[in-house]
């Protein structure tokens, strides 16, 4: 606590920093008959649902958006969360991320060989685009199918090649898994990031091999995972032993597919950032024609590379493991670390089938994951194995949907690439340290409580003595309006700001869905309480110390 008192803005003063302590030590405490008998009236009609509460709107839009706001949540409890959805899912999608570069200038050569406006145009989106739920679908699949800006290696246009990835996530995030893979599989930025750009058929007089890094992760990570699975995700055991899902020998079949593919230089320049948007080309000179054999299937010798590329894709998306492998991940990336295998099992039944007999129809598994019980139910949700840690990305974009952050200059320059644990927040969009994501699905925190429960924890595997500080630092200093043009609007809490209680009972709300108990808000109305009111400045300075105070909860960190 000593370090974070040491770097805290002046904002934040004594009282406000013993709420702080106050609060952590409060959650390590707590924590058949007659033909002529009268037919049976037919039972009553059920009454119809009641609308969501606020604090159940709230709480729906943490898994659902990018941030709730008083609009959001008057506008669930208008349509109910079903019709919310659909709302979502009609909207018109934001303009892309490909031309926010365009307009800013950054197609220019002169930007070629740096990552200039990635940031600006990333946040922008997350932060802002009224399409809130296809944001937060996109994040949440960009880090399962990873590409990282960081990871492109040579080339030029990082920025362009990353947006266009991103922009295919976007895209795609409520339309077929299947055409997802495709488009994926052929964009320049997955080619690039996982090096099968120019990979070409095997050389036999000089060793070459054809490269194996995406056929290996498009198996691994991107679609079916390291074991056999049972429909709920569970392992599937024979005589006690889990079952590989493939060999090596499928890593090398699988990998002949991926030859000859290459990026498209029909414009017959690099100098402009148009190449890297265009789908790979194929270099016939370099795929390999002949037969390939992976996952019990074989593509014939001769076969067209794109036929064999349908042909790969058809079988690894066909694949039994996909449901129940994309299934888990999703929720834990919306709602829970450790959804129950009953949970699992009813989303990967709506991938294997949308009632439609459609498979990989992501706007029905997306529904179903967010309707189902288990993520609705609020008594589930105070189960001790419920929730997830609320990853950094989000805590700022909770912030920031919820009190109309803007950047006039459109730079978004005061928050910026965020990967930095010490100073920022320890995690920053498509900036992950490799294809593995930010961190992993299945982490469980050694030494740990979590660990002695059997409960996975993946947020903690970025989370450290380091990172808590840097990251409640850095927030403070976009609260309180000290990172560049970023400014909230924070008209809504000025009324409230000489009463402690009701400040923190609607900043509660907002972001944390009321989930702070009565004894974490009586401390922290306590020490707000001790801070001068009765001018704009006072009152300005009461609504940061709130607003980091809630951020820095334990009760708002797990989302629930």
């Amino acid at each position: 606590m000593s370090a974070a008192a040491t770097d805290l803005e002046p904002a934040l003063d004594a009282p406000t920093l013993a709420a702080l302590g106050a609060l952590m030590a409060l959650t390590a405490c707590g924590g058949g008959g007659d033909s002529a008998a009268p037919a049976p009236s037919p039972a009553p009609a059920p009454p119809p649902a009641a609308p969501p509460s606020a604090a159940e709107a709230a709480r729906f839009l943490s898994q659902a958006s990018m941030g709730a706001t008083r609009e959001q949540i008057a506008r669930v409890q208008a349509l109910g969360y079903a019709g919310w959805l659909d709302e979502q899912f009609a909207l018109p999608a934001s303009a892309t991320r490909w031309d926010l570069l365009v307009a800013a200038g950054i197609a220019d050569i002169s930007h070629k060989n740096d990552q200039a406006g990635f940031d600006a145009v990333v946040w922008n989106k997350l932060l802002t685009s009224p399409d809130t739920l296809r944001q937060r679908v996109t994040l949440a699949l960009s880090e399962i199918i990873v590409v990282s800006i960081d990871g492109l290696g040579s080339g030029g246009w990082k920025q362009f090649t990353t947006a266009a990835f991103l922009d295919v996530l976007e895209a795609n995030a409520f339309g077929s898994h299947r055409t997802l893979m495709q488009q994926v599989s052929l964009g320049t930025a997955m080619g690039r990031y996982l090096t099968y750009r120019g990979s070409a058929k095997e050389n036999q007089s000089t060793g070459a091999l054809p490269d194996e890094n995406y056929a290996r992760e498009l198996m691994q990570l991107f679609t079916i995972g390291l074991v056999m699975l049972n429909p709920d995700g569970t392992p599937t055991m024979v005589n006690g032993r889990t079952t590989d899902t493939y060999a090596q020998a499928d890593i090398t079949g699988l990998a002949r597919v991926f030859t000859g593919w290459d990026v498209d230089l029909a414009g017959g320049t690099t100098d402009t950032p148009n190449f890297v948007r265009r789908p790979m080309t194929q270099v016939a000179a370099r795929y390999e024609s002949g037969a390939k054999t992976f996952l019990g299937t074989t593509v014939p010798d001769g076969t067209a590379a794109i036929d064999s590329l349908n042909h790969a894709l058809d079988t690894i998306c066909g694949h039994p493991n996909v449901g129940p492998f994309l299934a888990r991940q999703l929720i834990q990336r919306l709602v829970t670390s450790n959804p129950s295998a009953a949970y699992v099992a009813r989303i990967a039944a709506v991938y294997a089938d949308d009632g439609s007999r459609v498979r990989g129809n992501l706007r029905a598994v997306f529904r179903a994951l967010l309707l189902d019980d288990e993520a609705r139910n609020a008594a589930l949700a105070g189960a001790p194995n419920a929730g997830k840690l609320r990853e950094p990305i989000l805590r700022l974009a909770g912030w920031a949907r919820a009190y109309a952050a803007t950047s006039p200059s459109g730079t978004w320059a005061g928050i910026g690439n965020t990967s930095d644990p010490a100073t920022r927040l320890g995690q920053s969009p498509s900036r992950s340290p490799s294809v593995f994501n930010f961190f992993r699905p299945g982490y469980v925190p050694p030494n740990s409580a979590l660990g002695s429960a059997s409960l996975v924890a993946p947020e903690f595997q970025i989370t450290n003595e380091s990172s808590v500080v840097g990251c409640i630092n850095f927030l403070q200093r976009v609260v309180s309006g000290n990172a560049g043009d970023v400014a909230a609007d924070y008209t809504a809490l000025i009324g409230l700001a000489d009463d402690a209680g009701a400040l923190l009972a609607e900043i509660d709300l907002v972001l944390a869905a009321n989930q702070l108990s009565p004894a974490t808000l009586a401390a922290l109305a306590s020490a707000i309480a001790t801070m001068p009111s009765g001018t704009d400045a006072a009152r300005r300075n009461r609504i940061y110390a709130a607003l980091v105070l809630v951020l820095a909860a334990p009760e708002y960190l797990v989302q629930k």
